[in-house]
């Protein structure tokens, strides 16, 4: 009897740490991540630009749904790096993201490249790849966080490359979002009016969804 309830405790120990897996995640983007309030292009929340609350935006759909399936909520920080997006090169990886890194998150997400400078030359997609890299594994340090690294939400093919070259460098998981952009219904012009066209481009509702769902299919089981 010993045995067997010595067993169902261990069991239920291992159930409950597989639900618990990721109790700290770390988001690192761009305005499709977090961006606060800009007058100037009547933009008024503090949340992934054009959703219509912070609830909306990708990042708290998928924590939402990782809260739901793993049983329990994770401590999330939401930073925006863009940048380091448009000065990747020299960028102070180790002084600028402190915080991101001493956080020392389990999953991290990383959602950048869209405010990346056009890659006009094989050298400046290199460029891009190794300091991607380079970000990522500051972040990863001496430990083994499952990592997402996801394309473009507005499809680029030299910089997804680049994209897809870092992830596979620390053995994160990819995620091609590539599909998504030449469906004009999850850009937020698609779900009400804006003023500025370039906020009216970025993923409303139904395109924050989309992005939360696509990483959670490649979450690890």
């Amino acid at each position: 009897m010993k045995t067997l309830l010595l067993i169902f405790a261990m069991t239920l120990s291992l159930t409950v740490q597989a639900q618990t897996r990721f109790q700290k995640v770390l988001f690192l983007g761009n305005s499709i991540t977090k961006h606060g309030p800009k007058a100037d292009i009547d933009w008024s929340g503090n949340w992934g630009m054009a959703a219509s609350s912070e609830a909306k935006d990708y990042v708290h759909v998928f924590t939402k749904a990782l809260s739901e399936k793993q049983g329990s909520a994770p401590e999330i920080l939401v930073k925006n790096i863009a940048d380091f997006e448009r000065a990747h090169q020299g960028y102070e990886i180790a002084a600028k993201l402190k915080e991101a890194i001493d956080f020392k998150a389990d999953l991290i997400v990383l959602a950048i490249g869209e405010n990346v400078p056009a890659l006009k030359t094989a050298e400046e997609k290199a460029q891009l790849l190794a300091d991607v890299t380079a970000l990522l594994k500051s972040l990863q340090g001496s430990r083994k966080p499952v990592i997402l690294v996801r394309s473009c939400f507005w499809a680029n093919a030299a910089k997804d490359e680049a994209l897809r070259g870092a992830c596979d460098a620390v053995k994160g998981i990819y995620v091609d979002l590539s599909a998504l952009s030449t469906d004009k219904s999850l850009y937020g012009k698609a779900e009400r009016e804006f003023k500025h066209a370039g906020v009216a481009n970025h993923p409303g509702d139904k395109g924050m969804a989309a992005i939360a769902a696509a990483l959670m299919k490649e979450l690890p089981h």
